[in-house]
């Protein structure tokens, strides 16, 4: 391979930096160490693939949406809504160039076309990458409070009531309708409560 991987290599240290970035409005409700950035794309991804296989879309372009749609935060930190109240917030595009300038251009553009796609909310992948974004912080929200964090309840409203996929809604009311250890309950063959 004759192009230069350096900075590929760099990229890859600073995306390391993402399992150490931590979310910063969960602060707000009370979670003193709160998910990284780089667990919540995590389970963004895979909630993206679900959601667009049941919406039709493909999920594995969703799931691709899903992993690369915060990966601008190891240059701008993760800025919660009243944050980016206060600041005029870095375009994730430009970013998203800085960062893979000196790649290969074949994979800088693939990752520039996939940040500029996410953005644009227009394909029905960026639709359900953008839908699983938003369950994933209600999933977490469901989480934090039955770890007692009552005030994780203005982000469970807030993100359900941003979900704009039918499956993402369905699947918003089926999460609100159980408990974050039902999973356990049912694998161990134990009775419902």
């Amino acid at each position: 391979m004759a192009d230069d991987l350096s900075a590929v290599a760099h990229f890859l240290y600073e995306a390391g930096t993402l399992k150490h970035a931590r979310r910063t409005g969960w602060w707000m409700a009370g979670v003193r160490d709160p998910e990284s950035v780089a667990e919540h794309s995590w389970r963004t991804s895979l909630i993206a693939s679900i959601i667009a296989r049941l919406e039709g879309a493909d999920p594995a372009r969703a799931a691709f949406l899903a992993v690369w749609h915060d990966s601008q935060e190891t240059r701008t930190g993760d800025v919660n809504y009243l944050g980016k109240k206060y600041s005029s917030g870095a375009n994730p595009e430009d970013v998203t160039a800085d960062q893979t300038a000196g790649m290969p251009e074949v994979l800088a553009s693939t990752v520039r076309d996939l940040v500029a796609e996410y953005e644009a909310k227009e394909t029905p992948e960026a639709i359900c990458a953008r839908d699983a974004d938003k369950l994933e912080c209600m999933l977490q929200g469901i989480e934090y409070k039955a770890q007692g964090h009552e005030n994780a309840q203005r982000w469970i409203d807030n993100s359900r009531g941003r979900l704009v996929t039918e499956t993402g809604q369905r699947l918003a009311d089926e999460l609100l309708s159980q408990g974050s250890l039902d999973w356990l309950r049912a694998a161990l063959g134990e009775k419902q409560a």
